[in-house]
C-alpha cells in the first residue's frame, strides 16, 4: 500500500516579536480543552504548564538542558519571536489500527536567545494532549555535548501510577501499581501511565527518538515533580549533537476516559511522514515459529555441547550433535507443513545459525556471523520447501548485544536474506551491549537500531526488533519497522494476568509489540519437564483475545503445532483473525483491570472483538453499538466456560454462534486471567 497524505487544512499564522517581560503566552487544542501556557521568569528560565478543561494537569515546570562545559540552556533567555501554526490533515498508514489518522493540532514555536545562543521550543497541542521539543539553532560551537536534560513534569497530586523502574538496558519488568510517593525506584521509564483522584488519565512519553538517548523520569516525592534523565554515554554525558538539531518530542496524553488514552494517535502524529517511496512490499504478517519449544526447554538453540571455542575455526561437520537441536530439517519441515496447511504467512526459525553453544553471558565480540547454518539446517532446501508450500521462512538474528559485530556483518546478512527469499527479520539484543560502556538506550545504540531499519528498507526487509529501545512512533516514518518487543513478553510464563491489561496503556503507546500470544498449553511442565514447574496464568479465551487487545501487524501463534491440534476448534480463531485493521473502537477499559476493543478488518467487512481481565473474574455485557445500524451479523463467540479459571482450569472454553445487530447486547463472563473473543461476519 502506498502512503497517501491528504491535507484538509494547513495554515501558518502570524509571527510577532516579544520581549522577556511580555508575560505569558498560550496555545490551545483545536477543541479548546487542552491549553499550554509558556512563560519566562525574571531569571529568563523557560516554563510551561498544561490544563485540561478547567483543571491544571501539569503545574508550572522548568525546561532546558545543561551542557558539559557548564553552560546552562535553562536560564538567561529572552523571547525573540513567537510563531503560530495550525494543521488539520489526514494521512494513511501503511498498516495500523485504522486506515486513516487525523493530524489536528495548533502549534506554537517560541524562539529564545541568550547571547550568541538561539534555541526554539516547539509546541503542538492536540485534542488528546500535547508535545514539545527543543531545536538548537545557533551556538558559538556547531557541536554541543549535552550533560543532562532538566525538563520537568510537575504533577498536581499524588496520582496512581503504573510504572517500571529506570533501567538503561531493559523494559522486561512487570508493572507496579502505586501512588507516586510509593515509587521505590530511583526513576521510572516511559511510557508512564497515571490516574488522578479526579478521574483524569495522564500518560508521559516521548516521540520521534532519533539520534538521542532514551528519556527516563526521576521523581522528587515531596514536590511530585518528575525530571527528565537521559541514558548516559560511556563518558557520563548524555548526547553529542550537531547544529541545527531537533530533540525528540516530550509528550503528555490526557483524557477523562481510559479508552481515549488507548485510542490516541498523538505519538504517531508527532513523527515525520513515511520516507519509503514504494511501500507495496510492506505487508502485515501472521506467523508461527520454532521458538516456544526452545523457550520452554523442550529443545535447544545449540547443535552441540561444545564450549569456549573459536567460531572461526570450529569444525561443526565433525562435531557430535547433542540431539536436541530444534532447528533441524525434519522439525522445520513439520512446522512448515502445519503453518502452510492452516494459512499462515511465515515461519520463524531460531537457532538455525552456528554459534549458540558459546554466547549467553560471555560478552564476546564475535559470536555469530549471521550467515552460516548448522549442518542439519539446509537453508536453501528449507526455503525452497517453504516457498513451494506458499509461505516464507522468517530470519532470526541474535546479536548477543555485540552491536559492532552485527554492523560488520549486517550488509552480508541482509544480502543472504534476499538471496533465499526472506523478507522479515526478528533481531535480538540479549545481554550487555558491546562495546562496553554503551547501553541499550544510549545515543549510539539508538542510532544503530534505526540504521539497521534503514538498511533493511533498502533491501525491502521488514524488521521485528527484540530487546531494542522502546518504540516512539518511528513506524510512521519507517513502516518496515513492524514491531518491537522492549517489554516483558509471553516467554515470562508466570507473569501476573494484569500485565496484559497495562501494556496497551504503556509500552504500546509508542508502537506495536511482538508479544507472541496464542499459548494453549498452560501447564508447561507437562511437555517440557525442565521448565521449573511453571504454569501460565491465562485461559485459552484470554490468549485469543490478545490478538485484539495487543495490537501488532506481526502476530505470532506462539505455541506448538501439537498443542493447537488438541484444541483445533479454538485455533480456528487464530487462523481467522486479521492483523491489519480499517477501524478500531476501544469499548471499555481500566488500566490494570480489563480492556475490551472492537476492530474492523481492513480487507473485509468483518468485525472482531476481544476482552481480557486481570486476576479477578468479571461479568461483562458486550454492547454491539459500534456496528452499522440495520446490518445483521453472524456472531461466533469464544468465551471462558463456567468452570474455567486461568490459575486452576485454564483450557476450558465454550464456542457458540448467534446473530446480532447494533442493538444487541451479550452477557459474557471472564474468568480469572480470562477473556473472550468474537468474530462478526455480515449476513448479506
Amino acid at each position: 500500500m502506498m502512503l497517501k497524505i491528504r491535507t484538509i487544512f494547513l495554515l501558518s499564522c502570524f509571527c510577532c516579536i516579544s520581549m522577556a517581560n511580555a508575560g505569558k503566552t498560550y496555545v490551545k487544542s483545536p477543541d479548546g480543552r487542552v491549553s499550554v501556557e509558556f512563560s519566562l521568569d525574571r531569571k529568563g528560565r523557560p516554563c510551561y504548564s498544561v490544563s485540561y478543561g478547567d483543571k491544571k494537569i501539569i503545574r508550572p515546570s522548568c525546561m532546558g538542558f545543561e551542557l558539559s562545559d557548564g553552560t546552562s540552556l535553562s536560564d538567561g533567555f529572552r523571547i525573540k519571536k513567537i510563531t503560530r501554526e495550525r494543521c488539520d490533515s489526514l494521512w494513511t498508514p501503511v498498516w495500523g489500527e485504522n486506515d486513516s489518522i487525523r493530524e489536528n493540532y495548533n502549534g506554537m514555536t517560541v524562539s529564545l536567545s541568550k547571547n550568541k545562543i538561539r534555541m526554539d521550543i516547539e509546541f503542538r497541542v492536540f485534542d488528546d494532549g500535547m508535545g514539545f521539543r527543543y531545536v538548537f539553532r545557533e551556538h558559538p560551537y556547531p557541536v554541543l555535548v549535552l550533560k543532562e536534560e532538566v525538563t520537568e513534569f510537575a504533577m498536581t497530586g499524588n496520582h496512581t501510577a503504573w510504572w517500571i523502574p529506570e533501567d538503561y538496558d531493559s523494559q522486561e519488568f512487570e508493572y507496579t501499581e502505586s501512588l507516586l510517593d510509593e515509587i521505590d525506584a530511583p526513576g521510572v521509564q516511559t511510557s508512564l501511565m497515571m490516574k488522578a483522584d479526579d478521574g483524569i488519565y495522564l500518560n508521559l512519553h516521548e516521540a520521534a527518538l532519533v539520534d538521542f538517548p532514551a528519556m527516563h523520569l526521576r521523581l522528587d516525592k515531596p514536590s511530585k515533580v518528575f525530571r527528565a534523565h537521559l541514558t548516559p554515554r560511556p563518558d557520563g554525558t548524555a548526547a553529542e549533537v550537531t547544529l541545527p538539531f531537533r530533540t525528540p518530542w516530550r509528550t503528555v496524553t490526557v483524557s477523562d476516559k481510559a479508552t481515549d488514552i488507548l485510542a490516541s494517535n498523538l505519538t504517531l502524529n508527532l513523527n515525520e511522514p513515511c520516507k519509503i517511496t514504494d511501500t507495496s512490499w510492506i505487508k502485515p504478517v501472521k506467523f508461527m515459529g520454532v521458538w516456544w519449544e526452545m523457550i520452554t526447554g523442550k529443545s535447544k538453540w545449540s547443535y552441540t555441547d561444545a564450549k569456549d571455542f573459536d567460531l572461526a575455526t570450529f569444525d561443526y561437520a565433525s562435531a557430535t550433535p547433542h540431539g536436541q537441536h530444534g532447528a533441524n530439517n525434519g522439525n522445520v519441515r513439520r512446522y512448515i507443513d502445519f503453518a502452510s496447511r492452516h494459512g499462515f504467512d511465515q515461519l520463524l526459525v531460531e537457532g538455525w545459525n552456528v554459534g549458540w553453544e558459546d554466547w549467553y553471558g560471555k560478552e564476546k565480540d564475535f559470536v555469530f556471523d549471521f550467515l552460516t547454518p548448522y549442518p542439519d539446517f539446509d537453508i536453501a532446501g528449507l526455503n525452497d520447501y517453504a516457498h513451494k508450500k506458499g509461505i516464507r521462512l522468517m530470519m532470526h538474528h541474535e546479536t548477543s548485544g555485540s552491536v559492532a559485530n552485527y554492523e560488520r556483518h549486517l550488509d552480508a546478512a541482509y544480502d543472504l536474506m534476499r538471496k533465499y527469499g526472506y523478507n522479515t527479520v526478528k533481531s535480538g539484543y540479549v545481554g550487555n551491549i558491546l562495546p562496553k560502556g554503551e547501553y541499550h538506550y544510549s545515543q549510539n545504540i539508538v542510532n544503530h537500531y534505526l540504521n539497521a531499519v534503514k538498511k533493511a528498507a533498502d533491501r525491502r526487509i521488514m524488521v521485528n526488533a527484540h530487546e531494542a529501545v522502546r518504540p516512539t512512533g518511528l513506524c510512521r516514518t519507517w513502516p518496515n519497522l513492524m514491531a518491537n518487543e522492549s517489554a516483558m513478553g509471553q516467554e515470562y510464563a508466570e507473569m501476573s494476568p494484569r500485565h496484559v491489561t497495562i501494556l496497551p496503556f504503556t509500552r504500546l503507546k509508542g508502537g506495536p509489540m511482538d508479544f507472541t500470544p496464542g499459548i494453549f498449553r498452560m501447564d508447561i511442565t507437562s511437555f517440557a519437564p525442565g521448565y521449573q514447574g511453571k504454569k501460565k496464568r491465562a485461559t485459552i479465551s484470554n490468549q485469543l483475545a490478545l490478538y485484539l487487545t495487543m495490537y501488532s501487524p506481526v502476530q505470532m501463534a506462539g505455541d506448538l503445532p501439537e498443542h493447537y491440534e488438541r484444541h483445533i476448534d479454538a485455533f480456528q480463531f487464530i487462523k481467522d483473525v486479521p492483523v491489519d485493521w480499517s477501524r478500531s473502537v476501544y469499548l471499555d477499559a481500566e488500566p490494570g483491570d480489563f480492556i475490551v476493543v472492537a476492530r474492523r478488518d481492513r480487507n473485509s467487512s468483518d468485525w472482531y472483538v476481544g476482552g481480557v481481565t486481570n486476576e479477578d473474574a468479571r461479568e461483562y455485557r458486550l454492547d454491539f453499538g459500534f456496528l452499522p445500524e440495520g446490518a445483521v451479523y453472524e456472531c461466533t463467540v469464544y468465551r471462558d466456560a463456567a468452570d474455567s479459571d486461568g490459575f486452576t482450569n485454564p483450557e476450558r472454553y465454550e464456542i457458540f454462534d448467534t446473530r446480532v445487530t447494533s442493538a444487541s447486547e451479550l452477557p459474557l463472563r471472564m474468568a480469572r486471567a480470562g477473556g473472550f473473543a468474537v468474530r462478526l461476519h455480515p449476513i448479506q
